[in-house]
């Protein structure tokens, strides 16, 4: 499919607005300097460590070494000419010219997920280049290499998201549920991507005009320049980027995390720097609730605090870096665990087999019985907060409902922004459902006001949310109030639906593990080992649940984080016995 002449009019009009700055990879004195750490200059010692797992390749100015969509693109050093790195639009701008000493990649030369951007030799000369299972090898055998490459791809790819340098093109708006969660699952997957709003950008709307695309069919995505996507679902974004295309379906695998929060990260990137074949399957974005917190301030090693999603983009990197797969926008539907290898059937009827599973399917917050709940979810109720929401509330009156640290992170981030943060509390106090050090920033600012025993009873509002009904439940008085936002962070219920009759579950659905299971029901889920289960493997053999979706969890970051490496312990015990 080419792309129509109004189409091309389109590219034309955006590329131009899009304003890039002229980078050029040439050494900068000061080891410290971003750009140095972005594009370093390898030392003679430092390529020589290289040559050995590389073909030299002679290039010619002209040549393409890539393109948007390859996948695997080998790792390329050079040693005379140039490279310039392009964006995919029109007029193909440069992004950055490499010269001798330096390399190219990012991101997607780790992961071997599909290119977004063109390599082309400008100036005739040799260049090393790596094959990708090569390059993993290189990485996970050098210390030093692989620091400075990691930490080179990782810049590489903020600068590629800072300046929406990347093969998608995001037209929507902030006033649509579809644009916002399109806008959540690339930003929370670090993909890089330009977006427009149409309420601003009448330059884009008149071209919108010109394919006769309706509201209905807003948000609109281009990948590559040549795929038009009108209001697409998550899956099928993720299939036009090629976000899974380099995940074999068909291996038996030594282990499948089923889950990306921080206990299923973990737990991938302790498995894949062990050795074993590990894929981790994540319905939407890495991170879990934890990926949407604002800032997590209690976590080890952070005195100063870190986002939930640069805490789990900074896991899925080294996840990545060590070989485990990944595959987003998947959901498992159902375990096939009447025999071994076990099966995993993901919701489009694919088929994953594995020897061993962690489960790490965390928990949903609970969705209060409201009746135009489901109509104002990303319209004005939303269920994370991050800097994307705290833009679309910015300067407004808020409410944020619920008394744990969740919502208490979301209520001291959102009041730098807000008007006014309205903290919604079902119980009395705080003390038991928080950490102090967030009481005690809550309770001495001025931009917070708690409502303690008080609920949400009615939303209201035409094309999104307009007005919030609450119940103080101390005196029985009802007050409505003009509110456009509200943030729903209630208790959670475990994501287990897809397990049920393979494992023994507690009254709530939370996964029962280890010395938990009675006799009674382990004898009911059919166990057959004569040894009892291990700490955190489920009724079933080489099954394991880890973080918010295991009964007795400790909801903390940390512990999650703790339990998803320990799994993988036990997971060679389980695979030793096979």
């Amino acid at each position: 499919m080419k792309p129509s002449t109004a189409f091309q009019h389109l590219l034309l009009d955006i590329s131009e607005t899009i304003s890039l700055m002229a980078i050029t990879a040439v050494p900068i004195p000061s080891g410290l300097d971003y750009k140095t750490q972005m594009f370093p200059t390898l030392t003679p010692a430092q390529i020589d460590r290289i040559r050995a797992v590389a073909k030299l390749r002679p290039v010619e100015a002209g040549d393409i070494l890539f393109q948007p969509g390859d996948e695997h693109v080998p790792f390329f050093v050079l040693l005379s000419g140039s490279l310039e790195i392009v964006q995919p639009s029109q007029d193909s701008q440069v992004i950055v010219t490499h010269h001798p000493g330096g390399f190219a990649g990012e991101i997607t030369t780790m992961s071997g997920q599909r290119a977004f951007v063109l390599g082309r030799v400008a100036t005739a000369g040799e260049f090393l280049e790596v094959r990708h299972e090569d390059f993993r090898t290189l990485i996970a055998r050098d210390a030093e290499l692989s620091e400075i490459f990691l930490r080179a791809f990782i810049l590489r790819r903020i600068a590629l998201i800072s300046g929406g340098l990347g093969n998608v093109i995001l037209l929507g708006s902030r006033h649509s549920a579809a644009t916002l969660r399109l806008r959540e699952f690339l930003g929370r997957n670090g993909y890089p991507y330009l977006y427009r709003d149409l309420e601003t950008d009448t330059s884009s709307q008149a071209m919108l005009d010109r394919f006769n695309i309706t509201a209905d069919d807003i948000p609109v995505t281009i990948c590559n320049g040549i795929h038009v996507l009108r209001n697409p679902s998550i899956q099928q974004l993720a299939s036009c980027l090629g976000l899974n295309a380099n995940v074999d379906q068909t291996a038996i695998r030594d282990l499948i995390i089923v889950g990306g929060g921080p206990s299923g990260l973990a737990a991938a990137v302790y498995a894949a720097s062990e050795g074993l074949d590990a894929l981790l399957i994540e319905t939407a974005t890495p991170g879990g609730q934890a990926g949407s917190s604002s800032k997590i301030e209690n976590y080890l090693g952070f005195p100063t605090g870190i986002s939930g999603q640069e805490l789990t983009g900074r896991a899925l990197t080294q996840a990545m870096k060590f070989g485990a797969d990944i595959m987003v926008a998947h959901s498992a539907v159902r375990l096939n665990c009447d025999k071994r290898p076990y099966h995993i059937l993901l919701e489009d009827q694919t088929k994953l087999a594995t020897r061993t599973i962690v489960i790490a399917t965390g928990a949903a917050y609970n969705r209060p019985p409201l009746p135009n709940l489901a109509k104002f979810e990303g319209l004005g109720v939303y269920y994370g907060a991050t800097f994307m929401e705290s833009q679309l509330c910015e300067g407004d009156d808020i409410i944020v409902v619920g008394g744990g640290n969740s919502a208490g992170q979301a209520a001291v981030f959102l009041s730098q922004t807000a008007h006014k943060v309205h903290m919604l509390v079902r119980s009395g106090e705080l003390a038991d459902t928080m950490s102090r050090y967030l009481i005690r920033r809550i309770e001495e600012n001025p931009n917070i006001d708690l409502h303690y025993k008080t609920e949400v009873v009615a939303l209201e509002g035409d094309s999104q949310l307009e007005r919030v009904t609450w119940l103080d439940k101390s005196t029985g008085e009802r007050s409505t109030h003009n509110i456009h936002h509200v943030f729903m962070m209630t208790g959670a219920s475990p994501r287990t639906d897809w397990l049920q009759g393979c494992l023994a579950l507690d009254g709530k659905g939370f996964v029962l593990t280890g010395r938990d299971i009675d006799t009674v029901a382990l004898q009911s889920a059919g166990w057959t080992l004569s040894r009892p289960p291990q700490m955190l493997e489920t009724s079933l053999p080489g099954v394991f649940a880890v973080g918010d979706v295991r009964a007795g969890n400790i909801k903390r970051v940390a512990s999650a984080v703790g339990e998803g490496s320990m799994a993988i312990s036990l997971v060679h015990r389980t695979l030793g016995e096979m």
